[in-house]
């Protein structure tokens, strides 16, 4: 019998409501893998938790997410409670670094019942690998600000932190069945190589990794460009790599296509540790009314089965993670519990339920 430790961190807003969901679909594994069995300790973060505690990530939490098998996240922070420098409390980015989870996993998927918000209703089945540790980001916390005139954040592109993600987006693309227009494994690098001489670094070395996968297609797009593309044909994309922060704008774009970040799961990872958390923020407007979409967060504790069967060689684990995934698939497809902003009237515990159900 696999047990995994899983560190649940609920965090602000609507976190609680869409992880309470999640764990109602985990505990619905238990009858048919009875060999999958899952210890759970919940922990907090967030925004409140700095109202209360003043830390955002206690020292408790951050040593739950080092030494457990895996992190299931919900959302963190508020508008109303920022840093003293004015940014936003976000958790989220201070485990990325302190993990040093490289890999920003964010699959983009449409289902069939899930109006499209694209014209031409193309089948959307690619992977967006966002460099999770540096690029713009890497100034959070250290740019420079000189009073009221003048304040600098640098772009920082590495040479180790460049290979490592481009070769994870090789690899996914190398398990996948190729971009749904033509079958075809390719990697697009997403950059501003033009302009930017850390673009062409990014670029320049995205084109060295490449050369040790010759049976994968090479791609390009300039980033502005590519929030045109993702759109006008997005049928064509297979794995997209990018920088930290154009990883960030595309991936919120890439979900409007396929519903709202209410249908974007996302995996922060490395070799040892990973953390699952839905695209979307805390919502706080809508924070306890119940009408919150519920799936990313359902998705992303599928993605994390999906890795930790990966990484003990779990094939219960693995087949967890499609029974999810496929219960998520015939529930969206029957429309029997899309939330408002799918166009239904279901509520949260309503959508938790039904994939209980078909689980």
């Amino acid at each position: 019998m696999a047990t995994y430790k899983i560190a649940v961190v609920p965090g602000d807003g609507v976190g609680p409501e869409v992880m309470d969901e999640a764990l109602k679909v985990l505990a619905a594994l238990e009858k048919p893998y009875p060999n999958l069995r899952f210890i759970l300790s919940e922990h907090p973060i967030g925004a409140a938790c700095y109202q209360k505690t003043g830390t955002d990530l206690p020292d408790e939490t951050l040593e739950a997410c080092k030494s457990n098998d895996a992190v299931l996240f919900g959302s963190a922070g508020d508008p109303n409670i920022r840093f003293d420098d004015g940014t936003e409390i976000a958790p989220q980015l201070t485990l990325r670094f302190l993990l040093d989870l490289y890999a920003g996993i964010r699959p983009i998927k449409s289902y069939p019942g899930v109006t499209p918000l694209l014209t031409n209703d193309p089948p959307i089945d690619y992977v967006i690998m966002r460099e999770n540790t540096e690029g713009l980001y890497a100034s959070r916390g250290a740019g420079v600000r000189v009073g009221d005139e003048v304040a600098v954040d640098n772009m920082v592109i590495t040479r180790k932190g460049t290979e490592r993600i481009v070769k994870f987006a090789f690899e996914i693309a190398q398990k996948r069945n190729g971009a749904p227009s033509d079958g075809i494994r390719r990697v697009t690098c997403v950059d501003k190589a033009n302009v930017l001489k850390s673009q062409a670094f990014f670029r320049q070395i995205y084109d060295e990794v490449a050369e040790n996968y010759p049976e994968t297609a090479r791609d390009y797009a300039y980033v502005d460009a590519y929030t045109v593309y993702q759109v006008r044909k997005p049928e064509f994309y297979d794995v997209v790599v990018a920088e930290n922060m154009f990883g960030d704008i595309i991936s919120d774009l890439a979900a409007g296509t396929i519903g709202g970040l209410g249908m974007a799961p996302s995996a922060d990872v490395n070799e040892e540790h990973g953390v699952f958390q839905p695209s979307h923020g805390t919502a706080p407007d809508i924070a306890g009314q119940n009408i919150v979409n519920p799936i990313a967060q359902i998705l992303s504790a599928s993605m994390m089965l999906t890795w930790l069967g990966s990484q003990h060689n779990d094939a219960d684990a693995t087949q967890a993670a499609k029974s999810i995934d496929d219960a998520v698939a015939r529930i969206l497809a029957s429309k029997s519990a899309h939330t408002g902003d799918l166009g239904g009237k279901a509520k949260t515990t309503d959508v938790g339920d039904a994939v209980a159900s078909e689980i």
